[in-house]
């Protein structure tokens, strides 16, 4: 009789739970996919303008935007929690670390205050339910720890913990979150902002085995005495966006450009060695119409040619040249290293730009993947 009591009255306990599990559960992947398409469409472009060169001094910039990314993230975090409201061990004032004792006697004391017979508020019987739902999760061990792994959703839907089950929603997550980071962060102009992007996809993929894996919760307790395993992975999760959003703005704002600093450099070089050729043919036809006059020098020695650069022949002594065959070689050798410099100048032009493509793909795999596999 003890078992068919108990295993009803978690019956009655579960159906209570899946009503507002349910609403909670369609709300976090409202939350989710809106929280996405807000970070993209509107945070990025204004972090973007708060970085634009010349609006603020650099360090300003920076600073401005990391405020702005900081402040908004906090804002859209704190909302979600407060939306969700508080767990069961707020919603008892106790801690993880309480026994049985503890939490009946908090039970007991928010009874009296809360119940419909003694309390005149018209939302009394909701928050008796409420405390009642808590007290009875929480003073069973098993439904305990299934609470604090995977939250109220985890009790209406009977979950227990299993390798297999977690690898997969796991592999889920990352790997669609790497896909749409490095979507996101094509292109060599986000070649940094990637980086820092999969470190911190790495890094909260770590936090999240090690938590969800543990025996008992990793957190201290004496920093986040009510905070569950579930609440953690729930915070870095919506955290991920706007730290996703943060590097690509910051990285673009950082990136330098030294292929595009080189072609500048090149094209700069080959205007000048145009120049000099044209002030060398000035002063080979000077040279020439002294030549004609009687002013020139005797023939000097022949220059020979190695490839494209003509040197002088091997022997031959250099102070003899004459002036109009030293400036046809200081010309040929003009024209060669202008070639080099134009070779190397339209080699750099072939730059790839990230198409369009990449990005609507990524909105679309994005809703595709959320309601697949929510």
């Amino acid at each position: 009789n003890h078992h068919y009591h108990h295993h009803q009255h978690y019956f009655f306990h579960c159906i209570v739970i899946i009503m507002s599990s349910e609403q909670d559960a369609a709300a976090d992947d409202f939350s989710g996919l809106g929280g996405f398409f807000f970070y993209v469409f509107i945070v990025h472009p204004i972090t973007a303008w708060i970085l634009r060169p010349g609006r603020f001094e650099r360090k300003k910039s920076i600073m401005y935007a990391i405020a702005f990314l900081a402040a908004l993230a906090a804002i859209k975090t704190g909302l979600e929690i407060q939306q969700r409201g508080p767990n069961y061990y707020e919603l008892l004032d106790v801690t993880r670390d309480s026994s049985p004792l503890d939490i009946k006697r908090a039970y007991k004391r928010l009874g009296l205050q809360l119940h419909p017979d003694k309390n005149p508020s018209p939302d009394a019987a909701e928050q008796f339910d409420k405390v009642k739902q808590a007290y009875d999760v929480l003073m069973d061990l098993e439904l305990r720890e299934v609470y604090n792994k995977f939250g109220k959703e985890g009790i209406a839907q009977n979950k227990r913990y299993s390798e297999t089950q977690f690898l997969i929603e796991v592999a889920i997550f990352y790997v669609s979150w790497a896909v749409m980071a490095f979507l996101l962060t094509m292109g060599k102009k986000s070649g940094q902002a990637r980086d820092w992007t999969f470190t911190g996809l790495i890094v909260m993929l770590v936090v999240e085995v090690v938590v969800m894996t543990s025996q008992t919760n990793p957190i201290p307790s004496w920093l986040f005495p009510t905070l569950t395993e579930n609440d953690l992975v729930r915070i870095m999760h919506s955290l991920f966006p706007a730290f996703m959003n943060g590097c690509r703005s910051l990285g673009a704002y950082l990136f330098v450009d030294v292929d595009a600093q080189l072609r500048q450099f090149l094209l700069a070089l080959q205007e000048q060695n145009k120049d000099i050729l044209l002030v060398l043919r000035d002063v080979q036809i000077g040279v020439q119409n002294i030549q004609a006059h009687g002013g020139g020098v005797g023939g000097g020695p022949r220059l020979a040619t190695t490839g494209n650069i003509p040197v002088a022949a091997e022997g031959a002594p250099a102070t003899k040249a004459t002036p109009t065959g030293k400036l046809k070689e200081l010309q040929e050798r003009l024209q060669y290293s202008n070639a080099n410099v134009a070779q190397a100048v339209q080699s750099l032009k072939t730059e790839n730009k990230s198409s369009n493509l990449g990005f609507y793909g990524m909105i679309i795999g994005y809703i595709v993947i959320s309601y697949l596999f929510k």
